[in-house]
Formats: structure tokens, sequence, C-alpha cells
């Protein structure tokens, strides 16, 4: 709904602590984008070091990561939306740095495993706080912009994050050829030193205030008195096999199709591993859809509207999907492109760092704030004007990798790199604003984190890994990274869906 006259326009003025919080945020999101995406400038190191291959090195950065804060993702963003938002928040940063910080000190693939998996449990906080916070703080007409400013930490970050850890790597590595103190080599010093700023943020956050839920669409509501309880019952509801006690409590047909659920995707699992090894691969995945689909199934039981408007609805689902679609490839070149370039091109760290992390950082801010301006832009003019950028990001990322995969030109891959970092996050704020703009407030932390399952089980967890799979049975990375262009079809029909249905959810908001 447009918002008349000039009194209604003064009430949505946006203060300017609202941007100073902002600020804050977009540096948390920045250092959770370090602390994650610095596995890429160290993976040819810990592939010679560790003895891991291609695949391996996809399931650490995508599927370790991505199942336990997709997961984690579900409850934490349930006491997003019944506890104080800001503490949350704090209290993630300070448990995923100290567990990159943990990363440093692994010695093989199993320890760095459990330190990729805490990084994705301390991170499944953010964004669920950020996204409701943001909400909170800026009215409709301009949050798509402001939370394409937040979410451009993730590609600042990611950009840094080359940035920094080659610049440690080499200096470190010069410093003590031999190892340096407590025996680390180059690539562990990098995430020692990159994980403990964010234990000062994390005080920072804690001197944000708090903003009264749902006050920018006239609707405040307070804090949730059992928010913890209800977190509590949430984490029992998604993990296995606590999950089977919970649905039997709904009775037996709830169990009947739980345990069904269960078998089928163990099934899957079975055939993944026997057709492609890697078995951690489809377990992890397999654990981490049944878990989903036990708490989705408890969702319907016990909160029927807010399924009603996220899972069931086919607007919120389409974009759930046009989104994954995006970050399947996103996430595909944002990863691989720095082991790429070094393999393909012969590139330093350091150069890997000023040549494709730098502008990776600048495309990524470029590419989400343009996409954030020009979604709130067609939102004035039709109705579903915002999950329209997701077209740019889906259809330009095809010549751009097919380019710049396959030239044996540094120059111009460089470049398309640039671009293709540019065109694939100009969705991220456009498709957030989307999404949490056809649930209500009281949901928005649960449809942060449906939201996000997509980009994570289906973007993070696949397309790194799908990648490094191909590169380990071709022999060519870059016909890897290529591969990750099959999701733009299932984008494009997601894209369609959620255009015909975005009006009748937006009118489901005005029904009581």
């Amino acid at each position: 709904m447009e918002i008349g006259g000039e009194e209604k326009a003064e009430e949505q003025k946006v203060p300017a602590y609202s941007w100073y919080a902002l600020g804050v945020l977009f540096l948390v999101y920045l250092v959770n984008f370090v602390d994650r995406q610095i596995l890429s400038i160290l993976a040819n190191d810990i592939k010679a070091d560790l003895g891991v291959d291609d695949a391996q090195l996809g399931f650490l950065y995508g599927t370790a990561f991505a199942i336990f804060y997709a997961l984690f993702g579900i409850p934490l963003g349930r006491l997003a939306d019944g506890w104080f938002r800001l503490r949350l928040l704090s209290i993630g940063l300070a448990l995923w740095s100290c567990m990159t910080v943990l990363s440093g000190f692994s010695r093989n693939m199993t320890t760095l495993t459990v330190a990729r998996i805490g990084v994705g449990v301390g991170e499944a906080s953010a964004n669920p706080s950020a996204y409701s916070l943001i909400a909170d703080w800026f009215p409709k007409r301009v949050r798509a912009t402001a939370l394409s400013i937040y979410s451009a930490g993730l590609f600042v970050g990611s950009g840094l994050s080359l940035l920094i850890g080659g610049t440690i790597v080499e200096a470190w590595n010069g410093a003590y050829p031999a190892g340096g103190p407590l025996g680390l080599v180059g690539w562990q010093a990098a995430f020692v030193i990159v994980g403990l700023p964010g234990l000062v943020l994390a005080l920072w956050v804690l001197s944000l205030r708090e903003p009264v839920r749902g006050v920018t669409e006239g609707r405040p509501t307070g804090n949730n008195p059992n928010a913890w309880r209800d977190f509590v019952s949430e984490v029992l509801q998604i993990v296995p096999p606590l999950t089977m006690l919970g649905a039997a409590r709904r009775g037996p047909k709830a169990l009947a199709i739980n345990l069904a659920g269960a078998l089928i995707l163990a099934a899957l699992a079975m055939l993944g591993t026997h057709l492609f090894g890697n078995s951690q691969q489809f377990w992890f995945v397999a654990i981490g859809y049944y878990a989903v689909f036990s708490w989705a199934c408890a969702l319907k039981a016990n909160d029927a509207e807010t399924f009603a408007m996220t899972w069931k609805a086919p607007a919120f689902v389409a974009i759930v999907l046009l989104y994954a679609a995006d970050c399947y490839i996103g996430y595909s070149i944002t990863y691989w492109a720095a082991p790429y370039a070094e393999r393909t091109f012969g590139f330093s760290k350091t150069d890997l760092g000023w040549l494709v992390g730098a502008p990776n950082a600048l495309g990524g801010f470029l590419g989400v704030i343009m996409g954030g301006w020009l979604a709130d832009r067609l939102a004035a003019r039709f109705e579903a004007g915002r999950v329209m950028v997701a077209a740019i990001a889906l259809l330009a990322s095809v010549p751009l990798l097919l380019v710049g995969y396959n030239t044996s030109s540094s120059t111009l891959f460089l470049v398309c790199n640039f671009l293709g970092q540019l065109v694939t996050s100009s969705a991220l704020g456009a498709c957030a604003a989307a999404s949490i703009s056809i649930v209500r407030p009281r949901m928005r932390g649960t449809a942060t984190a449906v939201f996000l399952l997509g980009a994570t089980l289906i973007g993070l967890a696949f397309g790194p890994f799908a990648a490094g799979l191909i590169s380990e049975t071709t022999g060519s990375l870059g016909l890897g990274v290529q591969y990750s262009l099959v999701a733009v079809i299932p984008g494009l029909i997601a894209l369609w869906v959620a255009i015909r249905h975005y009006g009748t959810a937006l009118a489901s908001l005005d029904k009581a």
C-alpha cells in the first residue's frame, strides 16, 4: 500500500539512529562473511596440508556449514521473534568468532569439519535477528534499500577475506617458513587472526538500543515471556531423533509420516553415496532435510498461521526457490573463483586478494545496493516488482560464466568474475524484502529462517560441492563452476510463480 500525504510521510521519516545501527549491522555481516569465506583463499593450502580433494573442500565450505546454519536458523529465528534480538546477535557473533579461531588449530578434516559446524551454528543467529531489527528501524518504502546495505556486508566481507587471508598467509609463511608460534602455518594463522575482532564487535552490538517490534507498521508487539521455552521446544522439534518423539505426541499419523520421510531421505543418501561417493555429503544433507521436514510438520500443527504464510504460500515458497537458484550459482563462483585463478593463471595469494577479492567486494556491494534500489522502485510500479530483479541475476550470469571460465586471458576472467559478482548479488536485498513483506511482524524471524533454507540447503549445500565433485571427476574446475548454470531454468520457473501469486500473499495480510 502506498503512503499518502505529508503527515504520513513525516511519520515514516527514518531517524539518523537507524542508519547508525544499520552501519553496525553491516560490520557484523562483514565479519560474518570474512569468517565464512576465508576458506576460499586457503583452499589450496588446506588441500595440500590435510590431503583433501575438491569435493571435500566443497563439502567443508558448503554442506558442513550450511546444514547446521540452516537447522539452527529455524529455532534461532523463532527466538528472534520473541526475545531481545541484539542480545541474541551478540551471543551468536561471539560463538562464530570463537569457532573461527578454533579452525586455526585444526590438524585434520574432522576437526575442521567440527569447527565449520560451530561457525554455522553461530552465524545462524545473524540474519533472523538483523532482518527483524531492520524491519523495525526502517519503513517499507526504504526497506529493500536498508536490507541491501546490510546485505552488502556479505560481499565486502567475502572480498576482504581474500585480501586479508592472502596477506596473512604470505606474511606468516615468509616469517615462519617452518611454522610459527604454537606450530601454526599460514592458513591456520589466518583463521585465528580474522576470528578475534568479532569478539570486540559483539560488545559493540550490545550497546545498541532495541527497537519496538512491529512499530513501523503501527502494530507494536512486545517480547514473548516464553521465548526461551519456545526456543527449547523448537530445538526438540528439529534435532533427530527427538523429532520422532515430537511427531509421536501429535499422534500415530504424524509419527508414520515422520518415519516415512526419514526412510525416504535415508534411501536417497545411500543412493547418492553409491553413485558419487562422499558419504558425508549425502548423509549430512539427508539429516538436514529430515530435520527441516520434521520442523515444518510441527510448525503446521503448532502455528498454522505462520505455516500458511510461509511453507503453504506459493509466493513465499517461490521466492525461497528463486533465491536458492541464484545462490547455487553465486556461492559456486564466490568460493571457487580464487582457487581457480590460482591454479589456472598462477596468481599469488596477495594478487588474488587484490585482483579477485577486492573486485568481488566492489562488485557485490554495487550489485546488492543497485538491486535494492531497483527493487524499491519497481515495487512502486508493480505489485511483485521486487522479485523481478532476480531475473537479472539469473540471466546475466550465463554469458559471464561461459566466457570467464573458458578464456585463456586472465584479464577477461577477472572482468567476468567482477561482473558475475555484481549480477548474482543483485537479488539478495530484493528477495529478502519481498519475503518479509508478505508475513506478519511476529513471523519475521521465522520467515527469514525459512527464506534462508533454500539459499543454504540448496544453494550452499550443493553448489560448491557439485562444482568440486565435477572438478574431481573431469579434472576441470572451470567445467564444475559452469555446471552451476543448471539452476537458471528452475529459477525462472520460480520467478514466474512468485510474480503470479504475490498479490494474493499481500492481500492475506489484511485478513483478520
